[in-house]
């Protein structure tokens, strides 16, 4: 699989200097914390499962969670478990190389056990689990049953810990828990894919729940945590993890307080661009798409999520996930920033004047976001430098 798949060769060859690269459930860890991109959420009880992530899939989600936690309800659970066990059984039976890579978020410890155990064969499918209410308390013996699971089942299981709990939102109680959540970690680094932010449970504790007009970054509270957690368990040093972006949890169209925001943001230009005459949307062609479905939220919070330390978002609606991936791609202008800061950080260091001439690259202080531009090039690809988001997106939601 590789992000942009779905677009037919010649459009992709417009569109990227470096195009995005491909990878399996093989493909070393770093990479696939990287490409998980939008990572789409499905209740297992759907009985078109296996149709719904084939057609995800085609469109060009690579990463699924088929969820049997808070997406739902109680008294569903026995009948989800058995439902996603013949769904999966018969993906892996028919055929399974389109499949994206799967990860089945569980309730308990006991469940990621009994589950393993029934797929049989088909748990090849999995790439990990998600871990709900992640604490220091709970995560262990999540982590003890994956370690047991990927044993029994001599399949690789990742974990990705959701961490989402009071425990966390709460002032008194936050420091103590990450600094616990992070040696927990440490300890079962290898397992560990990613850590994700279950931003709606962490508003629930207070009674808050933001609007399609703000972002999670404009909640105090929230962005106070997110802060935190990157703190903690997002550092440059070696011994952080990558940290997903909190999910949008808005469909299309939505009645807005405030006019769209777009009109005032770089993302789409005001009027049409040569992209019309290459063969995808124009700019204002976007423009409608997007403000048609209520996007200009999303990608705000998108912007957002990088400035601040995350990579990846957590999506419940396939519409945004071609602004996560248009997103991720990197820009012509980062990958020569890099490719410039590296190449002085192997000759000793310095400073020099980036090649857009608008900015300084510093060798030693930009290395490690050099570094990781480098790998999200690997996994997105790189765009033209005649090639706007606008151009990507368009190609994304119509491809």
């Amino acid at each position: 699989m590789r992000h942009f798949g779905h677009l037919a060769d010649d459009v992709r060859s417009r569109l990227f200097l470096k195009q995005p690269a491909a990878f399996d459930r093989s493909s070393d860890a770093s990479v696939l914390a990287t490409a998980l991109g939008a990572t789409l959420y499905s209740p297992a009880t759907r009985p078109t499962l296996v149709a719904d992530i084939r057609k995800q899939a085609a469109r060009g989600v690579v990463s699924m969670v088929l969820c049997l936690e808070d997406a739902i309800a109680d008294h569903e659970v026995p009948d989800a478990e058995a439902n996603l066990v013949a769904q999966l059984t018969e993906l892996w039976s028919a055929g399974h190389a389109d499949a994206p890579l799967l990860f089945v978020r569980v309730r308990t410890p006991g469940q990621l056990t009994d589950l393993t155990r029934r797929l049989g064969p088909a748990v090849g499918l999995l790439t990990g689990y998600v871990l709900p209410k992640f604490t220091e308390e709970s995560g262990g013996p999540f982590l003890e049953a994956l370690t047991e699971a990927e044993a029994r089942s001599g399949q690789r299981l990742f974990a990705m810990p959701v961490l989402e709990s009071p425990e966390l939102a709460h002032l008194e109680s936050r420091r103590e828990q990450l600094f616990g959540i992070e040696r927990l970690l440490a300890k079962y680094r290898e397992r560990i894919l990613a850590v994700r932010l279950g931003v709606t449970d962490l508003c629930s504790a207070y009674g808050l729940r933001r609007s399609p007009d703000l972002t999670a970054y404009d909640v105090a509270l929230v962005a106070g945590v997110i802060a935190d957690v990157v703190n903690v368990l997002g550092r440059a040093d070696g011994t952080g993890h990558t940290v997903t972006g909190p999910v949008w949890e808005y469909f299309p169209v939505q009645e807005r307080m405030f006019k769209p925001q777009l009109r005032r943001t770089p993302f789409v230009e005001a009027e049409p661009s040569p992209a019309s005459d290459r063969g995808y949307p124009d700019g204002l062609a976007v423009r409608r798409r997007i403000i048609e479905h209520d996007l200009d939220g999303l990608l705000r919070e998108i912007e957002l999520d990088r400035a601040n330390g995350l990579l990846g978002k957590t999506c419940i609606h396939p519409s945004h996930v071609p602004a996560v991936h248009a997103l991720s791609v990197v820009t012509h202008e980062e990958y020569s920033d890099a490719l410039d800061i590296l190449e002085r950080h192997r000759g000793g260091g310095g400073v020099s004047r980036s090649a857009y001439t608008n900015k300084m690259n510093e060798a030693k202080p930009h290395r490690a976001w050099a570094e990781r531009v480098l790998l999200r090039a690997e996994v997105f690809g790189v765009a033209r430098e005649d090639v706007s988001f606008a151009e990507l997106l368009g190609a994304a939601l119509c491809g």
